[in-house]
């Protein structure tokens, strides 16, 4: 190419000749500032995930930040975050529209513009940005100066390759998908959750727990609505145990299980508990959103793909979750701490970790485990062997792991060594969670 420092070789082309060069570097210029660099695709498979990867990041920092949430209540923030992500990039999918009519009575989704140039990442960085805003509004004032920082950094970046029209158009959408599922997510029932309610009472009831006695958490977070239409269809499991204080009894030689197990704890088994103890932490939510964003970030998976797992991970975890809090106060079965001690006389008793404030059956992190594995599963088939990072920041050691469904199972397994549950409401987790997983991977057809 000719620069302005060789004179005396443009002189020497004809004044037509020199037009049609001048004409072909603007043309270089403007391809060079209007297409994503090395490809021309106007698809969203043909961008890379990162930008979805640092805002996945921005989100566990801001789960680990988070006060006034349950454990179990970041399910929606992952649900939420997970179908603005795939929203937001609708224009740029061929078939979105299927997973579209999927979310349950979601409206007011901005019109997919395909005749549009968009800059996908832009879009994602637009909608992550106003989602995480609107899903956290009590972070600290240094989160929120990370949702800033992060937003403009990748605008910046955007800018040596894009227009800023470019950018501006793509930003307004996702953050028109932002708004459009966060007025939705308003409406799913969850300010009702934790309504006055009256504590049943009965022989193998649960009530408070020791040492803190806490009030029932958010009784009515089984009439939440779920995110995909459905996928709670036939998920409730069979009754538990028949009750019984007959030391030769079914329900007694569970219970004893617990007991026994909790007098020869191991090292590995303590360890299991407290890495999925998870509060303090990123919430058991937030715990499989950073073992997605590790298999996300390995894979380097491109950008739709990504949001994809994002949205159907949070969906079957949120979803799960419901049909598990559902149980929970349906059956208000007595946790293994009341019965220890209470029926088994042994006062002193306390679970290796602290009970959480609602009934025993089933078990959560088994539900939402469960289903987050079996959609990570379909997703993105046996990948092998996975050591999860997640608390590395905690000084826990990584923990490696077979299989997506492997994690599932330790996961339920660890609130057992826990003192928390009872196996076969782990093992009725675990199914739960499986079938809402089946039941939204099924809608994909």
């Amino acid at each position: 190419m000719k620069t302005k420092n060789q004179p005396f070789k443009l002189r020497s082309v004809s004044a037509l000749h020199f037009l049609i060069l001048f004409l072909l570097i603007l043309f270089l210029v403007s391809c060079k500032k209007n297409d994503n660099p090395g490809n021309n695709n106007h698809h969203a498979s043909a961008y890379s995930s990162d930008v979805l990867d640092k805002w996945m990041v921005v989100q566990l920092r801001l789960m680990r930040n988070a006060t006034g949430i349950p454990n179990h209540g970041f399910s929606r923030q992952f649900a939420y975050s997970g179908i603005v992500a795939l929203e937001s990039l609708a224009p740029g999918i061929p078939g979105n529209s299927l997973w579209r009519s999927k979310w349950n009575g979601l409206t007011g989704l901005p019109a997919t513009g395909h005749s549009k140039d968009y800059y996908y990442p832009a879009n994602i960085n637009g909608a992550m940005a106003a989602i995480n805003r609107s899903l956290f509004p009590n972070a600290n004032a240094s989160d929120k100066t990370v949702i800033d920082s992060l937003e403009n950094a990748l605008n910046q970046e955007f800018l040596s390759t894009q227009t800023q029209s470019k950018l501006n158009v793509s930003a307004q959408f996702g953050k028109a998908v932002a708004l459009a599922v966060f007025n939705w997510s308003e409406t799913d029932g969850y300010k009702n959750a934790n309504d006055p309610y009256t504590i049943p009472t009965g022989p193998g009831l649960w009530k408070p727990t020791a040492p803190s006695f806490t009030a029932p958490a958010t009784p009515y977070w089984g009439n939440n609505r779920t995110v995909v239409a459905g996928s709670i269809a036939g998920t409730q499991p069979v009754a538990p145990v028949a009750y019984s204080t007959e030391p030769s009894s079914a329900f007694y030689q569970m219970v004893k299980q617990v007991y026994d197990v909790s007098q020869t704890l191991t090292d590995d088994q303590k360890a299991m508990a407290a890495f999925w103890r998870d509060v303090p932490g990123v919430s058991s939510p937030g715990h499989w959103l950073s073992i997605l964003q590790q298999v996300i970030h390995a894979k380097k998976t491109s950008l739709d793909e990504a949001a994809l797992s994002y949205a159907l991970t949070g969906a079957a975890i949120n979803d799960a979750l419901i049909s598990c809090f559902k149980s929970k106060y349906q059956y208000n079965l007595v946790r293994p701490i009341t019965y220890i001690r209470d029926v088994m006389g042994n006062l002193s008793w306390s679970s290796y970790l602290g009970t959480p404030a609602h009934p025993e059956y089933v078990s959560a992190h088994s539900s939402l485990s469960a289903a987050a594995a079996s959609i990570m599963e379909d997703l993105f088939g046996n990948r092998g062997a996975f050591t999860d990072h997640t608390y590395d920041y905690m000084g826990f050691p990584p923990r490696t792991y077979s299989s997506f469904m492997a994690i599932a199972e330790e996961a339920g397994l660890s609130r057992f060594y826990a003192g928390i549950h009872y196996m076969p409401s782990i093992n009725a987790g675990l199914e739960q969670g499986k079938k809402v997983a089946g039941n939204i991977y099924s809608k994909k057809d």
